[in-house]
Formats: C-alpha cells, structure tokens, sequence
C-alpha cells in the first residue's frame, strides 16, 4: 500500500492511542500530536479510509481502527517493540502510558513476520503465576481482537481497565481465568480483546 510518510505516522499514532488508552484519537489529538492543523489531519484520513487503511464507524466518535489485515512497520528494527505501559495481573488497574521501549533482537536473533503487529507490556501482579509470568516479566502481546478459548490476552473491560488472564468464552458471560489459586476468575458480559501474548521476557 502506497501511503506518505504523514499518512503512516497517522496509522502509528491511531493504533498506539488505541493500546494506551482503549479508544482512538480526537482529529484535534492526532493534529496536536502532528503539529498540522486538524483540516489537514481530516484530508488525510480521509485518504486513508479511501486507500482502505482505517476504518471508521459513522456517527461515532473516536472510531477510528487499522483495517483488518493491515500492519503498521515501526520502524527498519523489527524486534525493537514499544512498551507502551503496564498490564495488571492480579486486580484490573488502570492502563499507564509509556514511552519506552524493549529491544528483543539478541533475545530471539532473527526477523519474527508478526515483528510489526507486536508490542510489550511489563507484568504487575502475579494472577499468572502458575503458567510462569511473573511480576515484573515483560509478555509480548500480538495485536489482534480475536481470541480462542485458552489463549492468554490482554483485556480492556468495561471500566476502561486491563487485565492479563486466559480467556474462555461461556454460554452467557466470558470468563477471565487467572493462573493462581489465591485470585477468582473476572466474569463479564463483554471486553474487547487487545492481544494475545505470544512470549514472555525476564529480567534477573
């Protein structure tokens, strides 16, 4: 897809806002954020939803999303993820922005497909314990709203928190399994799926 060096840093901008924060942008933030005005962001929006990059809901603010099937480069270093905050994994806290970043190529030493479509998230809690993620460990969590019975994810709840436990779809609920005796599972109607954890990184 050809897109301009704008265009991509709009992409960038709207996925990371998403993961920080569980919603996408104001047309005003993403100007800030730029440095152009908010017609100028508009138009290239707009030129993004036509090239099939961004999907929006009519009427619905902050609705902006990737496409599905879309990846967004961050940059020639594949491996290097951005920490973009910190991931309950006892009760639900709330989503704490970061800026840095976790640089894994001398972990695993060599190009990984889904390198783009990756990002880490430092663990607090111990709720996983006994599947071996650790307070303090870092997961790293493939972009995806899509989930199967089992897989550990990274879920936004209906309070705006997120949590990291293992997902089951029930008959009339989803339930939130933690891997640790000493927490019950969380039970809900509904969350939205952030990612699921494809690794997990430990420091000593």
């Amino acid at each position: 897809m050809n897109l301009t060096p704008k265009q991509l840093r709009i992409l960038k901008l709207i996925r990371d806002w998403r993961v920080r924060h569980g919603y996408s942008p104001t047309m005003q933030e993403l100007a800030d954020e730029i440095g152009v005005s908010k017609v100028t962001v508009f138009e290239h929006v707009e030129a993004l939803i036509k090239k099939g990059a961004l999907v929006r809901e009519a009427n619905k603010a902050r609705s902006l999303s990737i496409a599905e099937g879309i990846s967004v480069p961050d940059e020639a270093r594949p491996l290097r993820f951005p920490l973009v905050g910190r991931i309950a994994a006892g009760h639900p806290i709330e989503k704490v922005p970061d800026t840095d970043e976790i640089d894994l190529a001398h972990v695993l030493g060599a190009t990984h497909d889904r390198a783009n479509s990756t990002f880490a998230l430092k663990v607090e809690g111990d709720s996983m314990r006994d599947e071996g993620i650790l307070d303090g460990d870092y997961v790293l969590i493939e972009r995806t709203q899509v989930a199967n019975n089992g897989d550990r994810v990274v879920a936004l709840l209906p309070d705006g928190s997120t949590t990291l436990k293992s997902f089951f779809k029930e008959p009339d609920h989803i339930r939130l399994q933690p891997a640790n005796p000493e927490f019950e599972p969380l039970r809900v109607k509904f969350c939205q799926i952030q990612g699921v954890v494809k690794g997990v990184v430990r420091r000593y």
